[in-house]
């Protein structure tokens, strides 16, 4: 069975869409479940209506995005676990997780895949096809060439056994933390982006903030956890 965990907060917008389009058209055995990080909308009650699980924050304070993935895959039940946004989308999940499944079987030393990124045709702008083009061609190259675990958030497959084997997300990181869980996965075995299977989300943030300040939060971050072991930001912020 696949495990496939949402991290989400605030995300009443477009949490029903992300696990109906899902759930609508996903015929493999599967959970969904949405991790939610102690959110102040109708999040929950939606997720409610929709996931097979909602897991809920109860601490006092803001939880980082790896705890709430890790919340998330103590919940799960599945073989393998599929790690989103809440604003990702996959139009037709059933040859992805075909093809993803057909990987995994054919090369035991794999023990992660991402995808091909891409934003909602509906909001797409040319600037986001020339960054995500240059970014996944990155992932491509340190993970496929390299054997260099990377990966962003929006789509990450792994077997339940690796995820055991180095002990989940760094639950310290406030960001940073699906890149790191890449590497030391690659530390284990191989790590692949499949330029087959692709990804939509929203590109929020990029949008929000604009692409010039967007790649400076992400390189001082990156910096940051080469340097120090720890992100720049204190906390991630919210946009929605």
């Amino acid at each position: 069975m696949i495990s496939i965990i949402f991290v989400a907060l605030n995300e009443e917008a477009c949490i029903a869409q992300t696990i109906q389009s899902l759930k609508s058209r996903l015929t493999f055995p599967h959970e969904i479940i949405v991790s939610d990080g102690h959110s102040d909308d109708r999040t929950v009650e939606i997720a409610e209506k929709y996931a097979d699980k909602v897991v809920r924050h109860r601490g006092t304070r803001r939880q980082t995005i790896a705890q709430g993935r890790n919340a998330g895959a103590r919940a799960a039940t599945g073989d393998f676990l599929v790690f989103m946004d809440a604003d990702s989308r996959i139009p037709d999940p059933d040859p992805l997780f075909t093809r993803a499944l057909a990987q995994f079987k054919a090369h035991p030393d794999l023990v992660a895949l991402t995808a091909r990124l891409r934003v909602y045709p509906a909001d797409e702008t040319l600037a986001d096809r020339l960054m995500f083009g240059i970014l996944n061609f990155n992932l491509r190259l340190m993970n496929n060439l390299f054997h260099r675990g990377e990966s962003t958030g929006e789509f990450q497959m792994m077997p339940r056994r690796a995820f055991n084997a180095v002990g989940g997300f760094r639950e310290d990181l406030v960001t940073r933390e699906d890149a790191d869980m890449f590497l030391r996965l690659s530390r284990i075995g191989r790590t692949r982006l499949d330029p087959g299977m692709t990804v939509y989300h929203s590109a929020r943030r990029a949008h929000r903030l604009g692409w010039p300040r967007l790649l400076c939060t992400w390189m001082l971050n990156t910096l940051w956890v080469l340097l120090f072991d720890h992100a720049r930001a204190r906390e991630w912020e919210v946009v929605r």
